[in-house]
Formats: structure tokens, C-alpha cells, sequence
């Protein structure tokens, strides 16, 4: 089995908040990313695929293909977006790192199957210190 990764960048703004908790409570929760005013990211995405070399062709997937939906399904979803506001597939989602790498999955997985291989990682890094791994559920 061969492991291609293909990375992606984006900016995007975001709150942490919990529904139902005022400002005061949320900032207690989730301290200075709970900001009201919002706060935000430049993200990098790592999308690992994986799969067996296709002999006819010399390798997994063309990752061009890969990186088309990559765009399509997910950073023009996301780029100089609010996550909390304008994402349609965070939407009732509480914003974290976590949740977007989930999300992002969720958005990408479908869709690289249909390329004959399968979605093995997400990686997201928030910033340079943290960063978040999803490999499915």
C-alpha cells in the first residue's frame, strides 16, 4: 500500500463558543478563543490517500485530481471564511480544530473514493504548535 499526501492552505476566522452560554461563560469554557469579535487562522491541510499503484499508469491517483477536490469540496468552502457563520458544513458544529478536521472528512471522503483509492488522514494545523489528525471513525 502507497501513502500520498497532498497539502492545501487557508485563512479563516472562528469563534469557540458553546450554544446556549453567554459571552462571559463561553470566555470562561474557551478563554482568548472565545473573542466575540472572532479571531483567526492560517490553516494547513495534509490529506493522505491510500491505495496500490496502478502498473498501467506508475502510480496511486493522479493528485491533480486529488487536489481539485480537494478545492472544490473544501478550501474554497473555508478560505477568508467565518467557519461559525459561512460553513455550510459546520453549521451547528462548535468551530474547534477537532470538529473542522472531522468536517473536512466528511467533505473529501465520498468524493476520493470515487478516484478508486481510499481517505486514509486529515491533518489540520491550526498553528505551528497544534495541530489535529483525523483517520476515520
Amino acid at each position: 500500500m502507497v501513502y500520498l499526501t497532498r497539502r492545501e492552505r487557508f485563512s479563516a476566522a472562528h469563534r469557540l463558543m458553546k450554544p446556549g452560554l453567554n459571552d462571559s461563560e463561553n470566555i470562561a469554557l474557551y478563554g482568548q478563543c472565545a473573542n466575540p469579535s472572532w479571531h483567526g487562522h492560517n490553516y494547513v491541510l495534509w490529506v493522505t490517500i491510500r491505495g496500490k499503484v496502478n502498473d498501467d499508469l506508475g502510480y496511486v491517483v493522479d493528485l491533480k485530481d486529488v487536489s481539485v477536490i480537494i478545492k472544490e469540496k473544501v478550501v474554497e468552502k473555508l478560505d477568508h471564511k467565518n467557519i461559525n457563520t459561512e460553513v455550510d458544513f459546520m453549521e451547528n458544529v462548535i468551530a474547534s480544530t477537532e470538529n473542522l478536521a472531522v468536517g473536512i472528512w466528511n467533505q473529501l471522503e465520498p468524493e476520493i473514493r470515487k478516484l478508486g483509492v481510499e481517505l486514509h488522514r486529515v491533518k489540520l494545523e491550526e498553528t505551528e504548535n497544534n495541530s489535529v489528525e483525523y483517520f476515520g471513525e
